[in-house]
């Protein structure tokens, strides 16, 4: 699902009015309409009371044509136009004087006006900005964005929660409003998923408003949504008469004393995830941890008992992964280097492998073409350096992918993989992988999908995605709390059959009502 710019929104609405031959006003009814049915069909026609917040542009436009359903289908309305400028879009007037003629009349709040009383019981309709917002709110609409947050009322945000902005991070953050849902139309925002954004909503829906659907196929992004349908448009099945040597030889190598827990974790997402043959090299130490707790792979070891000192291997690996549990002792910094420069095939570089790389730069531009790279935050800051906000961290991200030819998997609550100029930002997962050793699953999980064939772009796509599902369906059985990486291994399987299968009907909740 493509995540669209404020620019290409604009293309998008300006295309569907053309192409369609209608006005514009008829798409915000459309807009609103389908609001409507969302609310509706959810509240069937309860006699909570709701606060619409309207602003003065085609967002509030929305909100005031949401009132007039509202209205007509008996629901307790209150409307608030909040007149913070002279200038107010067409749109918006024309909704106001429908809704007039319906004598609905709206309270106008200016800067010296009173704030009206509202019960944490009701709801609140956030419809003060959309996504044009570009500049620092004026002091008594951040203060009224203040005074909604801290009613403890449920809000519901058309688009965009106020106070975003679509493209880059607000200035002052004091004045954006804290959504309990955000229905936004046609796509999602790309500030639904990134840290210091996606705190100020809670909950997300699309509604589709039929927007001109060549636009939407034809019209390149900067970024993906990866959702179900995405991925599963990328699995490679099974032939029948394949065998393990088909599903390649993933090589993996890591561990040191006290930390050969990674390798265990990670050699068992590989399997799981679907690699032929699993080899881990490891310092001696790990030799019976390895052969006592997989019987499934193989194990190779270095001569030193505690650490890595050298990389000599007789085998031909589909694929190697490197870097789990590895350390960073002066010894290790020679060996990784030695490895990088010489190895020439399908690469994974994890935890360790990763701060080894930041601390000697010159590696880079050794590794090989579409090397997979899976930093959590601090990693990624020691390869990319400092960022300002989220959007200046995915563009060093972008401009770091671009030059040194590899995928990034920055690693999140909502993950996101970069390759290039294009960045994938994945749908699954939750709170309960916020544990040790999850790392350590989710490269495995890649290591073992290159080894099967898939590009590393899409192996990275795909694994992060079976990894935060299989996540999701074990927190369904032990919770966040007690929700272990061992845990989220042992449902990788769960995640694939559910890939595999086809989903209910959804409910027909946006259907046009009379």
């Amino acid at each position: 699902m493509k995540i669209f710019n404020a620019s290409q929104i604009y293309e998008a609405d300006a295309c569907t009015v053309k192409v369609q031959g209608i006005a514009s006003h008829e798409l915000m009814e459309r807009a609103a309409l389908q609001i409507f049915n969302w609310m509706d069909y959810r509240m069937q026609g309860a006699p909570v009371k709701i606060h619409l917040f309207c602003g003065i542009g085609n967002n509030g436009g929305d909100g005031i044509a949401l009132a007039r359903h509202l209205q007509e289908h008996g629901y307790n309305i209150k409307v608030f136009v909040v007149n913070y400028s002279d200038k107010r879009s067409k749109d918006f007037l024309l909704n106001l004087e429908r809704l007039k003629d319906r004598k609905v009349w709206p309270t106008f709040l200016n800067s010296d006006s009173e704030f009206p009383e509202i019960d944490k019981d009701d709801i609140i309709v956030d419809a003060i900005f959309g996504i044009g917002l570009n500049r620092a709110l004026c002091a008594w609409v951040a203060n009224l964005i203040q005074y909604l947050n801290k009613s403890d009322a449920f809000i519901l945000s058309i688009d965009i929660p106020s106070g975003l902005y679509l493209d880059k991070y607000p200035e002052n953050t004091t004045g954006i409003i804290n959504a309990g849902f955000v229905l936004s139309f046609q796509a999602p925002k790309l500030v639904f998923f990134l840290p210091q954004t996606g705190v100020y909503l809670k909950q997300w829906a699309m509604l589709d408003i039929g927007l001109d659907a060549a636009y939407i196929a034809n019209t390149k992004t900067d970024y993906e949504f990866i959702d179900k349908i995405e991925v599963l448009s990328m699995y490679m099945p099974r032939d029948k008469f394949s065998h393990k040597g088909t599903y390649g030889h993933s090589l993996m190598i890591g561990g040191s004393h006290g930390k050969i827990g990674a390798m265990i974790l990670a050699s068992n997402a590989c399997l799981h995830s679907g690699s032929g043959l699993v080899t881990a090299y490891v310092p001696n130490c790990g030799y019976v941890p390895l052969q006592t707790a997989l019987p499934e792979i193989m194990v190779i070891t270095d001569e030193n008992e505690s650490w890595l000192t050298d990389i000599v291997y007789d085998i031909v690996p589909t694929v190697v992964s490197i870097g789990m549990g590895m350390g960073k002792k002066d010894e290790l910094k020679k060996t990784f280097s030695s490895f990088i420069a010489n190895y020439e095939g399908s690469l994974v570089i994890d935890a360790d492998g990763l701060n080894l790389l930041s601390e000697s730069k010159v590696l880079l531009k050794k590794l090989p073409s579409q090397a997979i790279l899976t930093p959590h935050p601090k990693e990624l800051e020691r390869l990319i350096g400092v960022w300002k906000d989220d959007f200046d961290k995915l563009k060093k991200a972008k401009k770091f992918s671009s030059q040194y030819d590899c995928v990034l998997v920055i690693k999140g609550a909502h993950t996101i993989v970069v390759y290039e100029n294009v960045g994938y930002v994945n749908s699954t997962g939750n709170p309960g992988m916020a544990t040790a050793g999850s790392g350590d699953a989710l490269t495995g999980v890649i290591t073992g999908l290159v080894a099967q064939g898939y590009e590393p772009l899409k192996a990275s796509i795909l694994g992060v995605y079976l990894h935060g599902k299989a996540a999701d369906i074990a927190v369904e059985k032990f919770g966040y709390q007690s929700l272990t990486a061992s845990r989220i291994i042992d449902h990788i399987g769960s995640a694939y059959i559910d890939l595999l299968t086809i989903p209910k009907e959804p409910q027909p909740e946006n259907e046009d009502k009379d």
